[in-house]
Order: C-alpha cells, then sequence, then structure tokens
C-alpha cells in the first residue's frame, strides 16, 4: 500500500497562490527599501505604493465598468433577436397564385418556366 498522500488540484492551486502572493510581497518590501536608499522617507515611499495600487484598481473598475455595459447592451440588443415568433405569422411577401405573380414588376416568364405567358420564349 501507498503511504505517500497526494495533493488534490484545489491544494496545489491554494499552494501556487501563496507562493505567488509572497513573492509579490517580497519584492514590495525590495522596492520600498530601493525607494528608502533613494532617499524617500519610509512613510512617502509606502503612500507612493499605495497611490499606485489605488491607480490600478481605479484603472480595472474603469475597464471592468466599460466591459460589463457593452455586454449589457449587447444582451439587449440581442433580446429582440431571441423572441420567436410563431410559423403562423411568417409571410413570405410572395403571391401565392400565378397570376398575383404575374402581376409583380419585373416578371420574367422565361425564369419561372410560365409556359402559358404570351412573353414565354424557348431557347431550343
Amino acid at each position: 500500500m501507498n503511504s505517500a498522500s497526494h495533493n488534490s488540484i484545489a491544494e496545489r492551486f491554494g499552494r501556487w497562490l501563496g507562493r505567488g502572493w509572497r513573492g509579490y510581497v517580497h519584492r514590495e518590501r525590495k522596492v520600498l527599501q530601493w525607494l528608502a536608499s533613494k532617499g524617500l522617507p519610509w512613510i512617502a515611499a509606502f503612500a507612493l505604493l499605495w497611490a499606485i495600487k489605488l491607480v490600478a484598481l481605479g484603472v480595472l473598475a474603469y475597464f471592468s465598468f466599460w466591459l460589463a455595459l457593452l455586454m449589457v447592451f449587447a444582451v439587449v440588443a440581442r433580446w429582440p433577436v431571441g423572441q420567436s415568433t410563431s410559423e403562423d405569422d411568417f409571410e413570405l411577401g410572395l403571391p401565392a397564385t400565378l397570376d398575383g405573380l404575374r402581376e409583380m414588376p419585373g416578371y420574367d416568364p422565361n425564369l419561372h418556366n410560365d409556359t402559358s405567358h404570351e412573353m414565354y420564349r424557348d431557347d431550343d
């Protein structure tokens, strides 16, 4: 029997996120130290990093707002298209009889194989 435990996908994903977060915090501390070494007070460096975070959050919120608005407009525009009509309401717009078809402007008896029409020509 195998005594080694296997990590689930969720556990591996959580560990991956934790490593990423620790890496981010480590790099943030390095930036704070670098800014302090350049003569910027600690509180100013800390405030600068928070300002950068807030600006990034604002840009993300702005982008998310316009994306959500675009999706709402797409759904609203798609709504009438999705409304189905019964097949009884469907009309082709063409006359149902041959006489009605002959009265339409631009009628050509050769295109409809209307041999009883006086303008029909047989191209044999």
